[in-house]
C-alpha cells in the first residue's frame, strides 16, 4: 500500500483556475473523502492524482516517489467512476479480469482471482452474466471488484454511489467501507454528499472553489468547522455574525454570550443544540413550519428577517417558540 501526498497543487484551464495550491497527506491505509459542492475541484483532484492530467503547478507524491510524468497504466491505481464504464461486451468475469492484463500476470488463468473478488463484493456465481442483466448496485460492485483486481495501492472512487437510490446508497457504501478495511488499500473518495463523507470516512476534506476549507475527522469537521463555508456547507447550521466584547456578541438588541471572543465574530450552532428548555442566549421566533422526520421534529423560526432551524421531539402547537442554547455549543469560526 501507499500513502499519498499533494503539494502546493494548481490546475489551470486558460484563465480559470481549479485548484489553488491543493496541500493534503493521505495516510497509509486512510479511507480519505474529498467532498465539497459541483465544481469546487473534487473530480480535478482526482484525475490528477490517477495521471489523466497534470498539475500546472505542484508535485504529487505516492509514498516518497514523485508520480510527474508517469501514465496512469504505471501508477497502480484502482478508478471507480461514478458512470461504472464497464464494457457491455463483455461479461462479468471478464470485465473483473480486464485490469489483470497491466499487471504482468497475463497468460495466467484469471478465474481464481476473479471468483475471489465476486465473492468479496457478493456477486459469487454471477462471472457469466452480461453487464446489462445487473441492477445499477451490483454493476457498482462489478465495477469496484474490476478496480481491485490488480491489487493497486491506491483507489481512487469517484461519486460512485451518486446514480443509486438513497437506502442502496446506504447499504453500499457501508459494503465498500467494510471492504476497504478489510483490505487495507489506500482510499480516496470523491462526494457531494456531506452524510455520506462524514459516515465512511477516516478523514475528510472540505473543498471550495479550488481550496481546501478544512481537513479533520468527520467528528472535527461537524462539531468544530473552522471556516463560515465548512459551517454552512456541512450539515445545518445555524451562524450569526456580530461584534463580540469579552464573549458578548451583539446582534442587534440581542446579546449572546460564546465562548472567549472580541471584535468582529461568527459563530454557528447545530440544530439540535437550540433548546426550548435553555434559559441563556434565548430567542424567540414566528414558526414557519414543523417537519416530522421520525427520530425528531425539524422546526424553521422566523428570527430578525432570517430562519433558525431547531430540532425537537414534538411538534410544537404554538405560533412563537422561544429557544436557547449553552454557551458551550457555540462555535466561533474563522
Amino acid at each position: 500500500m501507499s500513502s499519498l501526498t499533494l503539494a502546493g497543487v494548481e490546475q489551470r484551464y486558460g484563465e480559470t483556475t481549479a485548484l489553488a495550491d491543493v496541500d493534503l497527506t493521505v495516510q497509509d491505509g486512510e479511507f480519505f473523502t474529498l467532498v465539497g459542492p459541483s465544481g469546487c475541484g473534487k473530480t480535478t483532484t482526482l484525475r490528477l492524482v490517477a495521471g489523466f492530467e497534470s498539475p500546472t503547478a505542484g508535485d504529487i507524491r505516492f509514498g516518497n516517489e514523485s508520480v510527474a510524468g508517469v501514465p496512469p497504466e504505471e501508477r497502480d491505481v484502482g478508478v471507480v467512476f461514478q458512470q461504472y464504464a464497464l464494457f457491455p461486451h463483455m461479461s462479468v468475469g471478464e470485465n473483473v479480469a480486464y485490469g489483470l492484463q497491466f499487471t504482468g500476470t497475463d497468460g495466467e488463468n484469471p478465474e481464481p482471482r476473479v471468483a475471489e473478488l465476486l465473492e468479496l463484493v457478493g456477486l459469487a456465481g454471477f462471472a457469466d452474466r452480461e453487464p446489462s442483466a445487473l441492477s445499477g448496485g451490483q454493476q457498482q460492485r462489478v465495477a469496484l471488484a474490476r478496480a481491485l483486481a490488480p491489487e493497486p495501492d491506491l483507489l481512487l472512487l469517484d461519486e460512485p454511489m451518486s446514480a443509486l437510490d438513497a437506502r442502496l446508497r446506504e447499504r453500499l457504501r457501508r459494503e465498500v467501507r467494510a471492504i476497504q478495511r478489510e483490505l487495507g488499500v489506500t482510499t480516496v473518495y470523491v462526494t457531494h454528499d456531506q452524510e455520506e463523507a462524514l459516515a465512511v470516512s477516516d478523514r475528510v476534506a472540505v473543498m471550495s472553489d479550488g481550496r481546501v476549507e478544512q481537513v479533520g475527522t468527520p467528528e472535527q469537521v461537524y462539531q468544530e468547522p473552522s471556516t463560515r463555508f465548512v459551517a454552512e456547507f456541512v450539515g445545518e447550521n445555524n451562524v450569526f455574525a456580530g461584534r463580540a466584547r469579552d464573549g458578548i456578541v451583539d446582534i442587534g438588541p440581542t446579546s449572546f454570550r460564546v465562548p472567549a471572543a472580541d471584535g468582529p465574530v461568527t459563530f454557528c450552532v447545530r440544530p439540535e443544540a437550540m433548546q426550548i428548555s435553555c434559559e441563556t442566549n434565548q430567542v424567540t421566533g414566528h414558526v414557519e413550519y414543523a417537519e416530522f422526520l421520525g427520530e425528531s421534529v425539524r422546526v424553521g423560526l422566523s428570527w430578525r428577517d432570517r430562519e433558525l432551524v431547531v430540532r425537537t421531539n414534538a411538534v410544537p402547537d404554538e405560533e412563537e417558540l422561544t429557544v436557547g442554547f449553552a454557551p458551550e455549543d457555540a462555535v466561533v469560526v474563522a
